[in-house]
């Protein structure tokens, strides 16, 4: 079988390069390359679309196509001219999806493939477009909704017009009510995901979310040969590093790895310690962010929206004066990463991750097979995930709540850590995740007619949204 994964802002390359670095590079890049990897091992060809930047800062992603290594026959990248050769942010590229999608079809021309699996909102509105073209049927995978992101970041009638401007929450939340009309199926994390995302009120009417037949609950996996316990030559490298940074001082660590972003909530975690002083005696804290060694130095590199997170958390340590026990340290790999988390692992520590919401979290699953006790988010897929106890449930508004589980988690460390690595081996496989998407494509009829092209596919949910906001106040 033929499967395309089209994912317009995945800036995929043989080498990780810039993986989660970036915001428009988070978890989802990491989803579809190892979804991709685990079906081409099942012998299937694979496609990843997405789209080519000709850019000097971004050198990685000008090669029209690219072969990766592990699976040379069966899984390559393929990159598109779509809205000139510089790199975009995400809420810029919806009016350039339809040149993406004709430069695909034209590529393949009669040798069109059997099905395509779209993630986030822009690829789920170009195979809705390649549908119209082509009746290829697709899934559609959100990752994250639009409309949970307007609401967390306290959109309203007011700051509308400012928010609009800055994330087209209009042309996105368009693209995802196409996306969910028209998919053959909408694959998700969690049964949470599917009855708290799905049952916003700006999908009422795309997409009834107690319909079971729309849906299909495919947890995604952890990549085994990266994070596991099991010990590389890296780790000796990586163990050297850190006993020469951290010297004498063998306290656990409350281990964070996410990118600076608002959403992600990492201040929770900082000022829980702050206001704990069990904690804040007791623990370090572990801050990998990759590209930043010295944050005072290096905060220049990043984005506005990044800096304005970074500044937060340094003037929290300052004046909570807890600076000095917070380490950055900058992780450039995977591989370095789980290494890391061995070596904390060992330590007692524990993985924090209080996001305001998070739809599934693939970071968690990946610690924890490192052997890091989870204490997480208890708003979305992570309650799921660890609805056994193998985890610790926070509310991540609430910094008291965030410090007791932490504490909770440093304290039954080895319970934890040996409950959740048995949750993940048993459940949380890419292998599990891509004999559930092959379900679903082998599962699939003929793809339903779509608006011909004399009725085009518009984005614009402006007056839906404006009503919303409006009821809202």
């Amino acid at each position: 079988m033929h499967i395309i994964f089209l994912n317009p802002q995945g800036n995929f390359d043989q080498e990780d390069s810039h993986l989660t670095e970036h915001p428009d590079f988070g978890g989802q890049l990491v989803y579809v390359k190892e979804l991709a990897h685990a079906m081409a091992e099942l012998g299937h060809n694979v496609d990843i679309v997405t789209r080519r930047i000709r850019d000097n800062e971004w050198p990685e992603f000008a090669a029209d196509q690219e072969r990766y290594k592990s699976s040379p026959e069966t899984l390559r990248i393929l990159r598109f001219p779509c809205g000139g050769d510089k790199f975009l942010e995400k809420e810029q590229l919806w009016p350039h999806i339809p040149e993406l999608i004709t430069n695909m079809l034209n590529f393949y021309g009669d040798m069109r493939p059997d099905f395509v699996t779209a993630h986030y909102a822009d690829g789920g509105y170009g195979a809705a477009l390649a549908q119209i073209k082509t009746g290829i049927p697709f899934t559609f995978t959100g990752h994250s909704l639009g409309a949970q992101k307007l609401d967390k970041l306290g959109t309203n009638k007011v700051n509308w017009p400012k928010m609009e401007a800055r994330f087209n929450f209009s042309k996105r939340i368009a693209a995802e009510r196409i996306s969910m009309q028209n998919a053959a199926r909408i694959i998700v994390s969690t049964g949470q995901e599917k009855e708290e995302q799905y049952s916003h009120h700006l999908y009422n009417d795309a997409i009834n979310s107690s319909d079971k037949s729309r849906f299909a609950i495919t947890p995604p996996g952890v990549n085994e040969s990266i994070f596991s316990t099991k010990e590389t030559k890296l780790d000796n490298q990586i163990k050297a590093k850190l006993e020469a940074e951290f010297g004498e001082d063998g306290r656990p660590g409350i281990v964070i790895s996410s990118r600076l972003d608002e959403k992600k909530n990492i201040i929770g975690v900082l000022k829980a310690v702050a206001e704990t002083k069990q904690l804040s005696e007791k623990a370090q804290i572990i801050l990998c962010v990759r590209g930043i060694e010295c944050p005072e130095r290096d905060i220049c590199k990043l984005s506005n929206s990044e800096q304005s997170v970074l500044k937060e958390i340094l003037e929290l340590l300052a004046t909570a004066n807890i600076r000095q026990q917070t380490h950055f340290l900058n992780i450039g790999s995977q591989l370095e990463l789980a290494a890391t988390y061995r070596f904390f692992a060992q330590r007692g520590s524990v993985f924090a991750l209080t996001s305001l919401y998070e739809p599934f979290g693939l970071a968690p699953i990946e610690a924890a097979a490192t052997g890091l006790a989870p204490v997480v988010t208890k708003n979305g897929g992570p309650s799921e995930i660890f609805a056994d106890g193998s985890g610790v449930l926070v509310d991540p508004f609430v910094p008291s709540n965030i410090g007791q589980g932490l504490i909770d988690g440093l304290e039954r460390h080895y319970e934890l850590s040996q409950a959740a690595m048995r949750r993940v081996k048993e459940v949380y496989t890419w292998q599990n995740t891509a004999a559930g998407y092959l379900s679903v494509i082998e599962n699939v009829g003929t793809a339903k007619k779509l608006n011909t092209e004399e009725e085009p596919l518009t984005l614009d949910e402006n007056k839906r949204i404006i009503k919303y906001l409006e009821g809202q106040a």
